[in-house]
């Protein structure tokens, strides 16, 4: 199709228009969003690995682009959601799309659009423009990660050459099912025939398995066909067609992300006629990711920890790395999580962590209020009166309107030996970089 000329709409202007076209936030469904596709005869002619998974799916995504940017190649990633910046869910050689790149390729997606005559939600919106600017500036390899669930997701419109699928855990049931076998079964609808299919959840569905042999994905599990192990000089990868040793960590903290980067590795093992990397590809993108809000440690005392941790998985592998920090007087949690997660669920998984738990209220509908987190905390049995190294006199549970109050409280109130963990929801967090930007 002829590009259109773009208009002087701002992306904040695009932005809120993309919020009003859908009459759903989340539609899940290929059909419409395929019709637009065609209109825009978007065909990408570079090779895709898709990422799934119900956690580790933007680590992963950020892992592999570090590595292949360090080889030399030219790489789109796409992410989301963002934590300040739209901006950020759109990179072309680490680089974030600029306003204009965006405000282009949405107006390119919505002539298109207005070609067919139907709606699309903001995620798949954004979804074609980022491909649409990924083949516009001629990448070597995009890599997608999946927004919600993965069959019938927006990105899985497009055929992945690779897809890694991270974990398979309970979140977004309302639409992707109840048990494991239901999430796993829609999740491993990015697997493709004839591909690599790379899976780090431990303990894999069977649904996952029986989907992969059905189409003649080829599928690698973790612990079967690769895996890793560690030692005091760093740790070593092992998969089917190449061993690493001596390997430094990722810049990613977290022992789980050791997880993560052996599908990354293996994925890349996948499609190393098309992509080659070297060790020092992989040595040099492992010290360089940077991946925000992911247990994210900032510099300073008190200590302060920043994590988008929103479901009980997550929250688990959360506790582990805060174990795994050291000791602490006192572990003060900024807490703000949308009302339709589970709430108890976090907080379960957090509580022997926390010392003093200040919930705040969290805007916009989807926003669980002070008041309901409260009663999630009762509920998963915290108790009111503090606890830990000088808590007497305290109260262990505090209420505040917003996240940035909760977190000015914190720094007010927190020794230099004491810890603040910042977690619940990419809104919870992005809060509180914003107040610490001023």
């Amino acid at each position: 199709m002829t590009t259109p000329r773009p208009t002087s709409t701002t992306l904040s202007e695009w932005l809120s228009r993309l919020e009003r076209v859908h009459p759903r936030t989340i539609e899940l469904g290929l059909g419409r969003i395929s019709r637009v596709r065609d209109e825009l005869g978007l065909v990408p002619s570079f090779p895709i690995i898709t990422v799934g998974g119900t956690n580790g799916k933007g680590s992963s995504c950020v892992m592999m682009e570090s590595i292949l940017s360090h080889a030399g190649y030219r790489v789109g990633c796409y992410t989301s959601p963002h934590l300040l910046r739209y901006n950020e869910r759109v990179r072309i050689s680490r680089r974030e799309a600029s306003d204009e790149e965006l405000c282009n390729a949405f107006h390119v997606v919505e002539s298109a659009r207005l070609g067919t005559g139907i709606s699309l939600t903001y995620f798949e919106f954004g979804t074609l423009a980022a491909v649409q600017l990924f083949s516009q500036a001629g990448v070597d390899v995009a890599i997608l990660e999946v927004g919600l669930g993965g069959r019938l997701d927006a990105v899985n419109l497009f055929d992945a050459d690779c897809a890694v699928l991270t974990s398979v855990g309970f979140d977004h049931m309302d639409y992707l099912g109840d048990t494991r076998e239901k999430i796993g079964f829609e999740k491993a609808g990015i697997f493709r025939s004839g591909k690599g299919a790379i899976c780090s959840e431990p303990a894999v569905p069977a649904a996952v398995r029986l989907h992969a042999n059905r189409i003649g994905a080829k599928l690698m599990l973790i612990g079967e066909h690769f895996g890793y192990s560690t030692g005091e000089n760093g740790w070593s990868y092992w998969g089917s067609s190449r061993k690493c040793h001596s390997l430094p960590y990722p810049a990613l903290r977290g022992a789980h992300q050791l997880r993560n980067v052996s599908a990354c590795l293996a994925a890349l093992d996948s499609v190393r006629d098309t992509l080659p990397v070297t060790m020092g590809d992989i040595r040099h993108g492992l010290l360089d990711v940077v991946w925000p809000g992911r247990f994210q440690v900032l510099p300073g005392r008190p200590v302060t920890v920043l994590d988008v941790a929103h479901n009980p998985d997550a929250a688990g592998v959360l506790a582990d790395c805060l174990g795994s920090m050291g000791h602490y007087r006192r572990t003060y949690a900024v807490f703000a999580m949308l009302k339709d997660k589970d709430i108890t669920g976090v907080v379960r998984a957090l509580a022997a962590k926390v010392d003093t738990w200040l919930i705040a209220g969290m805007d916009g509908p989807r926003g669980a209020s002070a008041e309901e987190l409260g009663r999630a905390l009762v509920t998963a049995g915290v108790s009111k009166a503090a606890a830990g190294e000088g808590g007497a006199g305290a109260e262990a549970i505090q209420g505040f309107p917003n996240p940035a109050a909760a977190y000015a409280h914190a720094c007010e109130q927190a020794a230099e030996n004491d810890r603040i963990c910042v977690f619940g929801s990419f809104h919870t967090v992005a809060e509180v970089l914003r107040y610490r930007q001023g």
